[in-house]
């Protein structure tokens, strides 16, 4: 039987997931339609990010119809994380094009070299990235987060506090100093991006629970902004 917090996760899960998709895809017509090539990365950016919960979804879909969770439970952490680097670097080459285009190479490039090393330790060293907490079999969701002192950690870490400064709070400064419509557009990818980066943190540090789907909920508002933001 799906206990109560399983649906509580997996129905979160499958928002965020359906809401970065919905509007991923909005960005992909508007972008043919306008010839906007960065409505292209934006929406494939929402779409990576979004996929960050299949791990809980694919989980709750497996209880539902099998009465079993994902095996080897390592593939829970695997199915969430792999989408990472290519969602920060297409996250850094929005904000590199936007604030800083004359470095956009180099930017773009050290987050991609990063990115290339988190995926390596991912992959090769899945068994000790994460660790599991208590949940019962067939009914709950796996509890996984990150092993505190692995690289993967730190480098997660870095990709967010990388995302707030320079999307978060450089979006915000770029709004302080344009006006009009463009400064409502800067604003609301600035709210974007701090909605995720403090939303994907706290979904690794609480625990199951009702303060987990209220920031689950939150989430969901995050490709919202980002199409806000974008759009023509």
């Amino acid at each position: 039987m799906v206990s109560d917090l399983a649906w509580l996760e997996g129905l979160t899960a499958t928002g965020i997931i359906l809401s970065s998709t919905i509007f991923g895809l909005l960005s992909f017509y508007h972008g043919k339609k306008l010839n906007a090539k960065l409505l292209f990365v934006a929406g494939l950016m929402m779409i990576f990010i979004g996929l960050f919960w299949l791990g809980p979804f694919a989980d709750f879909i497996l209880i539902l119809t099998t009465q079993q969770n994902l095996n080897p439970v390592y593939l829970y952490g695997l199915l969430s994380y792999v989408w990472v680097a290519p969602a920060i670097v297409l996250a850094i080459y929005l904000g590199s094009e936007l604030l800083l285009p004359k470095k956009k190479k180099v930017i773009v490039g050290i987050y991609a070299i990063l990115g290339i090393i988190f995926e390596y330790f991912l992959w090769f060293e899945t068994t000790s990235t994460f660790k599991f907490g208590d949940f019962s079999p067939g009914e709950d969701i796996i509890d996984s987060s990150f092993v505190t002192m692995h690289p993967t950690f730190f480098l997660i870490a870095f990709f967010l506090v990388s995302a707030l400064i320079f999307e978060g709070i450089g979006f915000a400064i770029k709004a302080k100093q344009s006006t009009g419509e463009l400064r409502k557009k800067f604003m609301f990818l600035s709210i974007g991006f701090t909605i995720f980066v403090f939303c994907g943190a706290l979904d690794a540090l609480v625990a199951p629970g009702p303060l987990l789907g209220v920031i689950r909920a939150v989430m969901m508002t995050f490709a919202l902004w980002m199409y806000l933001g974008l759009k023509t």
